[in-house]
């Protein structure tokens, strides 16, 4: 499982240009200057929707993860 969720991670991280505004869209509280802190990375993108939205480590993982296998 570690090994998708690494090609998961680099996949996000080498397209973030490309999906940030899919990310905007899915979560708009986050700020264009949230994107560009995180710059794709996907644990960084899993903390901040646990800040903004309210939710555990485990709801903010499955939406990510959700939102990647999408794309």
């Amino acid at each position: 499982m570690s090994n998708v969720l690494e090609m998961n991670s680099d996949i996000l991280e080498g397209k973030w240009n490309q999906v940030k505004g899919k990310v905007r869209q899915k979560w708009g509280d986050l700020t264009d200057d949230d994107l560009t802190r995180i710059a794709g990375k996907r644990d960084e993108l899993v903390g901040l929707i646990q800040e903004r939205y309210g939710r555990t480590r485990a709801e903010a993982e499955r939406e990510v993860n959700e939102f990647m296998s999408g794309l």
